[in-house]
C-alpha cells in the first residue's frame, strides 16, 4: 500500500486541530446521520441516550470526542511511521470489539471523517487531501482490525 502524503494530512489537520470539539461533534453527528444505530453503543452510567443530540451534548460523550480526536493527532503526527502505533491501535481495537462496535462502522466512521474534513477546510478539501486521508485512514483500520483478529 502507497503511503499517504505527509504534508497534506499534516497542513490540513492544523486547520481542524485548532478546534477538535467542534469539528469532533461534527464527526460524530455525521455519523449518527450516516448510521444511528451506532447510538445505543454509547451509554454513560446506565443511561440510554433517546437522541443524537443527547449524546453529543454529554459530557462523558464530549470526551469520547476529545479521546478519538487525539487518537487522529497521534496518527498524524505518526504518519510516516504508523507502526509505531500498531500496538496501541490494536488494543483500541479490541475495546471497540468489546463494547459491541463492528468492524463493517468503521468504513461510516471513515465517511464521516472525510464529511468533517471537508466541512472544516472548504476548498482546501482538494482531491488529493481527501486521497491522502482516506489512505491514512485505512492504515488506521488495518491496525485497528487486528484487535478483533486477536480475540
Amino acid at each position: 500500500m502507497e503511503r499517504p502524503e505527509p504534508e497534506l494530512i499534516r497542513q490540513s489537520w492544523r486547520a481542524v486541530s485548532r478546534s477538535p470539539l467542534e469539528h469532533g461533534t461534527v464527526l460524530f453527528s455525521r455519523l449518527f446521520d450516516l448510521e444511528p444505530d451506532l447510538l445505543p453503543l454509547f451509554q454513560y452510567n446506565c443511561h440510554q441516550f433517546s437522541s443524537p443530540e443527547g449524546c453529543l451534548s454529554s459530557p462523558e460523550f464530549l470526551d469520547h470526542i476529545r479521546k478519538v480526536m487525539l487518537v487522529i493527532d497521534a496518527a498524524v503526527t505518526n504518519v510516516e511511521d504508523l507502526s509505531s502505533l500498531e500496538e496501541y491501535l490494536a488494543s483500541l481495537g479490541r475495546k471497540h470489539r468489546a463494547v459491541g462496535v463492528k468492524l463493517s462502522s468503521f468504513s461510516t466512521v471513515g465517511e464521516s471523517l472525510l464529511y468533517m474534513l471537508e466541512k472544516c477546510l472548504g476548498p482546501a478539501f482538494t482531491p488529493a487531501t481527501r486521497a491522502a486521508w482516506s489512505q491514512l485512514y485505512r492504515a488506521v483500520v488495518q491496525a485497528m482490525s487486528r484487535g478483533w483478529d486477536d480475540q
